[in-house]
């Protein structure tokens, strides 16, 4: 094989095991408050998700694309493939780390994270700081304000419309609307995080000479990322899960529906409307802590959400700088 085979299938590989972890580490995202609310068993609950996170894989072409083609320009030849090599071992060291302490941080700002760590070292590479603005910083900063906002103001709507309504009948009404709210975040995560991947896969094809399109996505691509992510989500995350579920704020059947439909909502809007790669950790994180300030301010556990934010803050930094060491690391082999 030649050396530009084997360092493909290398960058290929890694990132098929980032897709993997982030299966697990993410599967928290989709079923977590269906878990809680015992609007589905785990098992089921695992396996809903990671068949939405397969279908949803297949409308993410334009995360992907973002992804693969806008954040960083690499060098010429294989060094460049030894730079998005590293980036993503970063993100896979980021994700293992956060998933002991059971942290749920942002498999997505891991990648850039590392993406962009790796770049900043290698000699030719240039980090597009002005798309990473706009298209990774800003939504960073937007995604868990619209969803904590809009928690809020969906469970008030919820509440007021079932104001007379018996708890009893009202918790059994909204388990099974769950089962439909947990499918829709299910996909709308494939549609965000196998596309992260998908863009890997491609950019290592493009830079590797074995396709002339960077944007355009073989089918295998599709299947095979897709096929990672239902994976790892079917593993799944239990520490994070229980973070999620149960140590924010206790969530009831009510809203554990308002949060799943809220922070679905925002990811479809932004894969398919705007081709945004967005944070599913932030987006459905946000939305339960704003769905659960309606009942009191206090009931939100915020030194929980606290460290939560903190994992936030320094994803992106901790991600590029592990990055760094592993470029330094792997750059003779390329």
């Amino acid at each position: 094989m030649s050396p530009e085979l084997i360092a493909v299938l290398a960058v290929i590989a890694v990132a098929l095991l980032f897709d993997y972890t982030n299966g697990f580490h993410d599967a928290a995202n989709a079923i977590a408050t269906s878990v809680s609310t015992r609007a589905l068993t785990p098992r089921i609950a695992l396996l809903l998700a990671a068949v939405g996170n397969f279908v949803g894989a297949h409308f993410g072409a334009g995360v992907a694309k973002t992804v693969g083609d806008g954040l960083v320009t690499l060098p010429t030849g294989v060094a460049s493939l030894g730079v998005v090599f590293a980036g993503v071992l970063g993100a896979i060291a980021w994700n293992l780390i956060t998933w002991y302490f059971g942290l749920p941080s942002s498999s997505s700002h891991a990648l850039f994270g590392g993406l962009v760590g790796a770049t900043l070292l290698a000699t030719g590479g240039v980090v597009q700081w002005a798309n990473i603005g706009e298209k990774v910083i800003i939504p960073m900063v937007l995604s868990p304000v619209v969803g904590l906002v809009l928690g809020y103001l969906v469970m008030m709507i919820i509440l007021w419309l079932f104001r007379k309504g018996q708890p009893g009948k009202l918790n059994r009404g909204f388990r099974w609307a769950q089962t439909v709210s947990a499918a829709a975040m299910s996909i709308g995560h494939g549609m965000q995080d196998a596309a992260k991947t998908m863009g890997i896969v491609v950019l290592a094809l493009y830079t590797g000479g074995f396709q002339s399109d960077k944007t355009h996505i073989p089918g295998w691509v599709f299947w095979t990322s897709a096929t990672m992510l239902a994976l790892g989500t079917y593993a799944g995350g239990w520490r994070i899960i229980r973070t999620l579920g149960r140590k924010i704020i206790d969530l009831g059947p009510p809203e554990g529906f308002a949060a799943e439909t809220v922070a679905s909502a925002v990811l479809y809007f932004n894969a398919l409307v705007l081709k945004a790669p967005i944070s599913t950790t932030h987006t459905i994180t946000s939305a339960i802590m704003g769905v659960g300030a309606t009942k009191r301010i206090s009931a939100v556990r915020w030194n929980v959400a606290g460290n939560i934010v903190i994992a936030w803050i320094i994803t992106f930094p901790a991600a590029a700088a592990i990055a760094c060491l592993a470029y330094l690391l792997v750059r003779p082999l390329f």
